[in-house]
């Protein structure tokens, strides 16, 4: 009966059902973050495989992040008219067939459409996962629970990554981390069929009630207008412009300013991804407890703290000591990116929500992306230095300091 349940139409959804439904779209979700983390260790055989520089074999990476960016308020807005559940299996099957298809790629622009096409197909699990979750418990407050299982598959996805790409590319080639994907999208739509709610019936047309699909909703301009969604916007790209670039800038500091190989580099950064797995949990209880303000502010807080930190790092700094700052800068990114979500899903029209969740995530690529151009004027000018890391850093404290005074400001309103 509990399967049975676990698959009917919206707003009957047991308990057993929404867990197996949060299941699924995890499950879904954690594609991207891992895909956007494993390209990373394979680029440089790539290069070599393809003969290209690496201006060039780096388009792997800028073309999924632009693809991304693009697709998710498109693939959002399609879940709201289609259906999020038949929205999100048709991504998973698309990541499947393109990723089985990418080792026959016969040349290196093949490959960065097989890229693109990969980041459209994973861009729709977050925005279709958000609109069945909310489909599935209307009113009241997010479900922070279920938003804090996504954020950690996801931090644990980026995390894990780099080190699972070492692996196969190690001992099966760049070719790996495009086949893994194969079974892992086929496992999503195995549990995607067996356990989300179908989408409900389109409603016949009356002149009096027009059919669902034809019914105005509110468009991706509508959402971006309406002043509460466009400050939560802002306020998620200004913290990812901020994590990124610490997060991007930190391994470039430690690898040519102090000398460290990339694995020990990446070690390092390890803590990140483990204090963001850890804090969300208690984030989520704060949540569904005293609401997301309390949680936004501590998180911009942290982030604060982490961008001050950047200041005191220097050639002589020990390495237990940078592992330690790690964890700081691990806290604002779940904190801020599950009191964000939460703060969405209060905020956004029920029958937007697919629209109003492919943006957010837009938003976060468009912060990463501005992080990495920052990085660049950065280090270009003064070099992947010290000087030039405290630079960065004071830039970021004055964003930090922004950020809290929003989040105060929100608080106290």
């Amino acid at each position: 009966m509990g399967g049975r349940r676990g698959r009917s139409e919206w707003g009957a959804v047991d308990i057993a059902g929404r867990r197996r439904m949060v299941a699924s779209v995890t499950l879904g979700t954690l594609l991207t973050p891992l895909n956007s983390s494993m390209v990373a260790v394979a680029l440089a055989s790539l290069q070599r495989d393809f003969a290209v520089g690496v201006g060039t074999v780096t388009w792997l990476v800028s073309g999924f992040y632009l693809a991304s960016a693009i697709a998710q308020p498109m693939t959002g807005r399609l879940a709201d008219r289609l259906g999020p559940r038949r929205v999100f299996l048709a991504g998973l099957v698309l990541v499947a067939a393109v990723c089985a298809l990418a080792p026959l790629a016969p040349g290196f622009g093949w490959l960065v459409l097989v890229r693109v096409i990969q980041a459209c197909g994973g861009s729709v699990a977050f925005p279709s996962g958000l609109a069945m979750i909310r489909a599935s418990a209307p009113g009241g407050r997010a479900p922070a629970a279920s938003l804090g299982a996504i954020n950690v598959a996801n931090s644990a996805g980026a995390a894990l990554g780099p080190t699972l790409a070492g692996f196969l590319v190690a001992f099966a080639g760049w070719q790996a981390i495009f086949l893994v994907n194969v079974p892992m999208a086929a496992l999503g739509v195995l549990t995607g069929v067996r356990w989300l709610p179908h989408d409900p019936p389109a409603t016949p047309a009356t002149p009096a009630r027009p059919a669902a699909a034809e019914r105005p909703r509110p468009n991706v301009r509508a959402l971006v207008t309406n002043r509460r969604l466009a400050g939560i916007y802002l306020q998620f790209a200004g913290v990812n412009l901020v994590f990124y670039s610490i997060f991007l800038a930190l391994p470039l500091w430690l690898q040519q300013a102090r000398g460290l190989p990339p694995y020990e580099a990446g070690l390092l950064l390890l803590p990140v991804a483990g204090l963001g797995m850890l804090v969300a949990p208690p984030a989520a209880w704060s949540i569904n407890r005293s609401g997301n303000r309390p949680v936004l502010v501590l998180g911009a807080a942290a982030l604060l703290a982490g961008s001050l930190l950047l200041l005191v790092l220097g050639p002589t700094t020990p390495l237990w000591a940078i592992a330690a700052a790690g964890m700081v800068f691990g806290m604002p990114s779940t904190m801020n990116t599950l009191g964000l979500q939460s703060a969405l899903y209060e905020a956004a029209p029920a029958d937007a929500m697919g629209a109003a969740g492919g943006l957010l995530q837009t938003c976060r690529y468009v912060g990463a992306m501005l992080a990495g151009g920052f990085i660049g004027v950065v280090y270009e000018r003064g070099g992947t230095t010290t000087a030039s890391l405290h630079v960065l850093a004071g830039l970021l404290v004055a964003l930090s300091a922004g950020l809290l005074a929003a989040a105060a400001r929100r608080a106290a309103a």
